[in-house]
């Protein structure tokens, strides 16, 4: 059988099998597993998220190259994660290769993915419509949910600052060709002062957040002809927060996906991937949005001698259910896309294409174009040239009086060089990127009518570098992360609103022993909260520290302190963020 089908029929695009001995692979830069893809990506594992005993998505994202992230008072807080400088709409959200997110805001509520939930995420930076379509004008996020067909079970009870307790339990396992993964998860903290108020809204009060999350993922192999699996992600609360409106919301994020593989021969496998998820957002019962999304695809992978070729065709409906009257509540998107690379000595071509066709505003091309050259065995150059597109939202399309329905696409074009370099304890890899966007929506004057409404009036101008090094020796581990860029609004020149410049992200363990004990340095440039630039926020640094001891093989005690030297700082102007926040927890697994 083709050795490159057996390692997609492991991971794409659900990871379902997980335990195998092949090289570390990407997913979601070409969609099918490469060991070496012509793109910027950061993997982040399960055993990379357990070390960071991260609490929340942001937490693991922070330190992702090109990555800035933004939030408006801790947990279950708005969320927002601008990617090389896009708008935080720009990026593409994937679980378990399905597409999620709302509809009406048009973009995804990362503060509510649980990270226990998670085993493994993929970035990719840079447009990626040429494959997925609409959104991934900034990059690609993929987070797939736990799975393993080693047997494993295990435990945590935490607890931790503002009344702060997390429990967790799940297990994994297989017999002959079956696998069954489930977990679940409830996390409860009474919080902090969101928001330091203004002349609208003065409640200083702690804004509490509770959540209760459940995953699984299960599956069957047909010997050498290919498998099934249906996986589920389901995460329902409530979260408080400051407004001069409703202070309180309940929230439900769920994904159902079953995926099919078959090979029909040894140069072609077939891929079906269908599945819904659901966003719902409740303040009140009488004021709600709820987005489901249904998707399906069929992707054919062709996979001759120095040869990739696939061809896929996608299908996605949104449907919207609010308390506000959208004049439209269901828009569907097809689309076909296809990819080709080939390898000729030290280099290798690849060329993407994507034409989708959307019952609002017609059709819309995408392309993309990537080369890459190995420069010598450890050290590879590669280039890329693509173009993507962001469709409105249905608040920017049918929101009552603020709705556009003849909005265009926001348009960008991106170019791109770099360099990965590996050896036996370290790698690196530096890349420098522009990114134009056109037809950006924003909101727009009507002096005749004195209203305010969207409109493709913007454009922005993006100019950036971002790089990693990482080194593992003995018990020594050593990465730092590095972004610069230039985000500017093309008609102003003002910085776009809440983009650090310069960031830089350090990380240092050491494991002696039965111990481990790890220091993390995030530092950022000053950012402006608006689009006049008039509101500036300072510049900052804040340390984290994490330690952990295994008493047993099986059990393990884990603490993280968060900002020790309790750095006063802000992400979102007037929204606060934690003094210092420590978590302690004990840890069971077999």
């Amino acid at each position: 059988m083709n050795p490159r089908f057996i390692a997609i029929l492991l991971l794409y695009p659900t990871l379902n099998t997980a335990e195998t001995m092949l090289p570390e692979v990407v997913v979601t830069a070409t969609r099918y597993a490469q060991t070496s893809p012509l793109a910027s990506v950061t993997i982040i594992t399960r055993e990379e998220i357990v070390k960071s005993q991260a609490i929340s998505i942001s937490d693991i994202l922070h330190g992702v190259p090109g990555l800035d992230v933004t939030n408006n008072g801790g947990l279950g807080q708005n969320t927002s994660i601008f990617m090389r400088g896009t708008e935080s709409d720009h990026i593409l959200v994937l679980i378990n290769g399905i597409k999620v997110g709302s509809a009406t805001t048009g973009s995804m509520a990362f503060e509510h993915l649980p990270i226990s939930q998670v085993e493994r995420i993929e970035i990719v930076r840079g447009p990626r419509s040429s494959l997925y379509g609409s959104e991934a004008i900034g990059g690609v996020i993929q987070i797939f949910t736990r799975h393993s067909k080693k047997p494993h079970v295990e435990s945590s009870i935490s607890i931790g600052a503002d009344n702060t307790y997390r429990v967790t339990t799940g297990f994994s396992g297989s017999k002959q060709d079956n696998w069954l993964s489930l977990y679940v998860d409830h996390l409860k903290s009474d919080g902090f002062n969101a928001f330091k108020g203004n002349a609208f809204t003065n409640e200083p009060d702690a804004d509490g957040y509770e959540t209760e999350s459940f995953s699984t993922n299960f599956g069957h192999n047909f010997a050498d002809k290919g498998s099934i699996s249906a996986h589920m992600l389901r995460t329902k609360g409530n979260t408080q927060f400051d407004s001069s409106f409703n202070n309180s919301a309940d929230f439900t994020q769920q994904v159902i996906g079953v995926k099919a593989d078959y090979i029909a021969n040894d140069w072609w496998l077939l891929n079906l991937n269908v599945g819904e998820s659901r966003d719902k957002f409740d303040e009140t019962p009488q004021s709600y949005f709820h987005t489901t999304r249904t998707v399906y695809s069929l992707q054919n992978n062709f996979s001759l001698t120095n040869h990739e070729l696939i061809l896929g065709y996608e299908e996605q409906t949104d449907d919207v259910a609010s308390h506000t009257a959208y004049t439209i509540d269901s828009i569907t998107n097809k689309g076909i896309f296809a990819e080709y690379q080939t390898n000729f000595g030290s280099t290798d071509l690849l060329v993407g294409f994507r034409k989708d066709d959307n019952e609002q505003f017609g059709e819309h091309t995408t392309k993309n174009i990537s080369l890459g050259y190995a420069l010598s065995s450890k050290v590879r150059f590669i280039a890329s040239y693509g173009t993507a597109f962001k469709a409105p939202s249905f608040n920017e399309l049918y929101f009552p009086d603020y709705g556009n329905p003849i909005l265009v696409p926001e348009e960008s074009e991106s170019y791109e060089i770099g360099l990965i370099g590996s050896r036996q304890y370290y790698n690196w890899s530096i890349n420098a990127y522009k990114t134009k966007i056109d037809k950006l929506i924003a909101t727009n004057f009507a002096a005749a009518t004195n209203s305010y409404y969207a409109d493709n009036i913007n454009k922005a101008n993006i100019t950036g570098m971002d790089g990693a090094i990482s080194w593992h020796q003995n018990n020594w581990e050593f990465n730092t992360k590095v972004s610069w860029l230039k985000p500017e609004d093309d008609t102003t020149g003002n910085l776009l609103p809440r983009r650090a410049e310069k960031s830089i992200n350090v990380e240092l363990a050491e494991r002696h022993g039965s111990a481990r004990l790890g220091v993390n340095l995030l530092v950022q440039s000053h950012r402006y909260d608006d689009a006049g630039n008039t509101r500036r926020l300072a510049g900052y640094g804040i340390v984290n520290l994490t330690g952990e001891y295994n008493f047993t093989k099986s059990w393990v005690l884990k603490m993280r302190v968060e900002n020790i030297l309790g750095k006063d700082y802000e992400t979102a102007y007037a929204y606060n963020t934690p003094d210092q926040f420590w978590f302690l927890s004990i840890h069971f697994q077999h």
